[in-house]
C-alpha cells in the first residue's frame, strides 16, 4: 500500500482565506490573526498545516483491497498555524480514486472559527505539489475565491502546507 499515500489529505486541507478589501483574518478562537503577506494583485497568502492522522480508506473491493478506480478515502484532521504550533482549526473531507497509482480527486472544507473554505482538486501519489481551486466559503470567508497549494512536509505524507492564494 505504498502507492496509496493517502496519509497526506487530510488532506488534504486547509484553512483560511481574505476578506474582502483586504480586511485582517482571524485564524483561531482565541484571536490570534493569520499571518497574511499580500502578493502582488492583492491577493491574500496565508498557510496553514494540517496534521493527516485520521485519513481511512474505504475500498470497493473489501476483500482485496486493490487500489482501483471508486475506493474513497474520508478524513477529518486538525489544522495548525503556519507554525505547525497551536490547533487553529480542522479539516473534513473525501477524496474519490480516479486514476490508481497516481491521482485522487479531493474536496473538503476547512473549518475556522470565523468561518469556512472549501476546496477541490487533485491530490498525487507522488506527494508533489498540487494547486486545488478554492471554491468558496462561509462567514468571514464568504467571497473567498482563489487557490491553495498542497505541499507535503514530509516523505511520510502525514504533514502537509496548505497555501492559499485569496483574492
Amino acid at each position: 500500500m505504498p502507492q496509496l499515500r493517502f496519509a497526506r489529505i487530510g488532506l488534504v486541507v486547509a484553512v483560511i482565506a481574505g476578506l474582502a478589501g483586504g480586511a485582517a483574518l482571524v485564524a483561531n478562537a482565541a484571536g490570534h490573526k493569520a499571518p497574511v503577506s499580500h502578493a502582488s494583485g492583492g491577493a491574500n497568502v496565508f498557510t496553514v498545516v494540517e496534521r493527516a492522522t485520521t485519513d481511512t480508506v474505504v475500498y470497493v473491493n473489501k476483500k482485496a483491497q486493490d487500489d482501483v478506480i471508486g475506493n474513497t478515502l474520508g478524513f477529518g484532521n486538525k489544522l495548525y498555524n503556519a507554525n505547525n504550533t497551536k490547533v487553529i482549526g480542522r479539516d473534513e473531507g473525501s477524496c474519490y480514486r480516479t486514476n490508481p497509482g497516481k491521482y485522487w480527486d479531493c474536496t473538503w472544507t476547512n473549518v475556522l472559527d470565523n468561518g469556512r473554505i472549501t476546496v477541490q482538486g487533485p491530490f498525487p501519489d507522488s506527494l508533489h505539489d498540487s494547486k486545488l481551486a478554492v471554491t468558496g466559503g462561509t462567514g468571514a470567508y464568504r467571497n473567498a475565491r482563489g487557490f491553495m497549494i498542497l505541499h507535503s512536509r514530509n516523505a511520510a505524507g502525514s504533514k502537509f502546507n496548505f497555501e492559499f492564494h485569496l483574492s
